[in-house]
């Protein structure tokens, strides 16, 4: 009997603070730096952003999402045996304890559960479900909490306007489950270290010391260029690995950094837009927590139902990018 991973629940939570442009570009021009709701939303298709407050950690943010994925699923805490948490903003410095211990603790799950962060940047999500999927396959975990959270707010420089606009904070989570009925169609990962320098934090600790930047660097069109071209490949990989046509696709989740690489990446399948779920523009670019958020809304609003094939991919600093396609 073929085992396969399945996704039982979703579940997302975004901090209460909504900034719109007008809002955040009044606070900009407070520090002497200009733009607008216009210059934003025609580069991106950003319109608002959600901020955690000062007190908030990413752990805090991911045990909402996962207590509401875990309720959809009719799961206890304890009922997980995995936890693989994705985020490029854990709790501690180093990443250690994880944040997924953090969580673990916050959960109340007093099991066992082995638990890891994955660390892909906007990929994270993409790799974590990937990682599962494997895990539930091989027989080793039955039911893996995956969850991708994120406060990028932490990381930008709002006096450059480049970036500061473009990334919220939020988190996502999903439960998957071992199952007798296909999920996990097919997955597929890459990365390319060359490409590292065109998205990073390049600073490091030294000596307790912070050497270089801690800010987030992005080298926009370069990025741009890069993630059409990917993430077009990848979704095509995971189609073939499949059998499935593009045709079939009912859902494309796309990792949500810029609505006009989103829309070239559905153009490039052959898919309308209107099989697009689009998030962008109420909660910015949340690396890892995007798709697992988008996903989620698009589950509780009716759009997503079971039996529908959804393709979702994502690329991001490192470089790395990959695609996974499942049936609900």
């Amino acid at each position: 009997m073929t085992l396969y991973s399945k996704i039982v629940g979703t579940g997302s939570y975004l901090p209460p603070k909504r900034v719109t442009n007008d809002e955040l570009a009044q606070q900009l021009a407070q520090k002497g730096i200009e733009t607008s709701d216009e210059w934003i939303v025609s580069r991106s298709g950003i319109s608002a952003r959600h901020y955690a407050a000062a007190d908030v950690l990413s752990s805090d943010l991911a045990v909402e999402a996962s207590q509401r994925a875990l309720a959809a699923a009719g799961f206890q805490p304890n009922d997980v045996d995995l936890i693989i948490l994705a985020s490029s903003t854990p709790d501690h410095l180093g990443g250690f304890p994880s944040t997924a211990c953090v969580v673990q603790r916050k959960l109340g799950i007093t099991n066992g559960a082995a638990a890891m962060d994955v660390q892909a940047v906007c990929s994270g999500f993409v790799y974590a479900m990937s990682v599962a999927d494997s895990f539930i396959k091989s027989g080793a975990h039955k039911n893996v909490l995956v969850i991708g959270a994120e406060v990028f707010s932490r990381i930008l420089n709002f006096e450059d306007r480049t970036t500061c606009v473009l990334f919220g904070d939020g988190a996502g989570a999903i439960v998957m489950s071992a199952s007798n009925e296909p999920g996990v169609r097919a997955a597929k990962l890459h990365a390319d270290g060359s490409h590292g320098h065109i998205l990073c934090v390049p600073g490091s600790v030294n000596d307790g010391v912070l050497a270089g930047s801690a800010y987030l660097y992005m080298d926009g069109p370069a990025v741009f260029k890069l993630a059409v071209s990917v993430l077009d490949k990848v979704a095509r990989e995971v189609l073939h690995q499949a059998q499935v046509d593009a045709a079939e696709i009912d859902w494309l989740v796309p990792h949500q950094a810029n609505i006009r690489i989103m829309q070239g990446t559905a153009k490039k399948l052959g898919l309308p837009l209107e099989k697009m779920v689009v998030t962008v523009n109420e909660h910015g670019n949340t690396s890892a927590a995007s798709i697992p958020l988008a996903l989620d809304q698009a589950v509780r609003d009716g759009r997503i139902k079971p039996g529908h094939n959804v393709m979702m991919e994502g690329v991001g600093g490192g470089f790395t990018w990959g695609a996974v396609l499942v049936t609900m």
